[in-house]
């Protein structure tokens, strides 16, 4: 028989071994971009569709948002019934991240189509979850069926793979969120793109926001610019924003972009839009009430707000364990940025004289949640959403406490 020494010994010796195997496959990268080209760095063959936020606007910026119009008066003019010296109402929608809270906003999106008041947004903008959401809200009713299928019938087998015990010491996350990239392809096709391209042709906008992890800044990407360039390159390029915005970090690996500047070429780890904002329109140094005075652009404008999480405290009994309470007050981080965004969409609005309402899963809802993309969980929360919308949503025209 062996001695306990001698099987200690054989068990620190497998150990070893398998930390020097793991060691000998680390996650590898190339060149982060230096502080002082940051603001430089554009995607490899694909420059202009994106904006640093922090970052002073450009004449390219501004451009951008002038084209929409142009672009709007020329489709408006190839409609008889239209008269192109008077713009119609705009209306804006703002998708929050919330992981299998994103179910809400995929109920509310196809009851609102059901009740026959939902219109067509001239911007969308998507954080995580919510940049899942808007490709399907950007391009209307049609894939209302597609949405409801993507946020009711996943499991987390669909979603992620949780990886080896090790991970967290000698890997880039928890679990791997492959199945959610061929989730992403299969809905995300060559067709879709040229459609949301066509939209984009029309003057309207759809962005997704991500985290530039070594630059801590946030991202916003021009997603109807890059479908435009109709490509294998634009696609992969899509999907990948797609992936980087719901890469929450630690549990999904991050998304590297190869980018240039000065004629070298570097690499840009992004994660989800969330750790920076749970919810954007467009970023705040855009002053659109300066622009819209100075160009005569006189118009209605809307903007939707949901919000793919509850507002009121939930309590919950915590555990006297490190992971638990540390999980706890992140989340109570997070809800509390959530707020906070709310808050300042509400300003950017009052600035720019923009119409907001806000909608957002209601204190009643109390379906039991046993893990993330809980199936069954998403159905009755996809459903909650869908009623509320039917009935004509009653959508809030301030943040909460206000």
């Amino acid at each position: 028989m062996k001695s306990p020494i001698t099987r200690s010994l054989k068990f620190l010796l497998i150990m070893l071994v398998t930390l020097a195997l793991c060691a000998c496959s680390l996650p590898t990268r190339k060149q982060a971009v230096p502080p002082e080209l940051i603001a430089k760095a554009e995607v490899v063959n694909m420059p202009g569709v994106r904006y640093i936020v922090g970052t002073e606007i450009t004449e390219d910026h501004l451009r951008e948002g002038l084209d929409s119009v142009k672009k709007e008066r020329a489709y408006l003019a190839t409609l008889a019934s239209s008269d192109t010296q008077k713009l119609p109402p705009v209306n804006f929608l703002a998708l929050s991240g919330g992981g299998d809270d994103g179910a809400f906003g995929a109920g509310l999106l196809c009851g609102w189509t059901k009740s026959g008041l939902r219109p067509e947004f001239k911007l969308v903008t998507g954080i995580s979850t919510g940049a899942l959401l808007a490709p399907f809200a950007f391009l209307g009713s049609k894939y209302d069926d597609a949405l409801k299928q993507v946020f009711t019938e996943v499991t987390p087998i669909d979603i992620m793979q949780k990886r080896g015990p090790l991970a967290a010491l000698f890997d880039d996350a928890l679990a791997d969120n492959e199945p959610l990239g061929q989730l992403v392809e299969k809905y995300v096709t060559p067709d879709m793109l040229k459609e949301i391209a066509a939209e984009y042709a029309k003057g309207r906008t759809l962005l997704m926001a991500t985290t530039n992890l070594d630059a801590r800044q946030a991202v916003i990407w021009n997603m109807g610019k890059i479908a435009a360039r109709d490509n294998a390159a634009a696609l992969d390029l899509f999907h990948k924003i797609m992936l980087a915005s719901s890469a929450i970090p630690g549990a999904f690996p991050p998304v590297m972009i190869d980018v240039e500047a000065n004629g070298q070429h570097f690499q840009e780890m992004h994660v989800d839009g969330g750790a920076i904002s749970q919810a954007f329109i467009y970023p705040t140094t855009i002053k659109l009430s300066e622009v819209i005075k100075h160009q005569g652009l006189k118009r209605e404008r809307r903007l939707y707000l949901i919000r793919n999480a509850r507002l009121d405290p939930e309590r919950e009994e915590v555990e006297r364990l490190t992971l638990s309470i540390a999980g706890r007050a992140i989340s109570a981080l997070i809800q509390a940025q959530g707020v906070g965004d709310l808050y300042k969409i509400f300003t950017i609005a009052q600035r720019d004289d923009l119409d907001y309402n806000l909608a957002y899963i209601p204190k009643d809802f109390n379906a039991l949640h046993k893990e993330e993309f809980d199936r069954a969980y998403m159905q009755q929360l996809f459903q909650t959403g869908y009623e509320l919308a039917i009935k004509g949503y009653d959508w809030k025209k301030v943040p909460p406490g206000m």
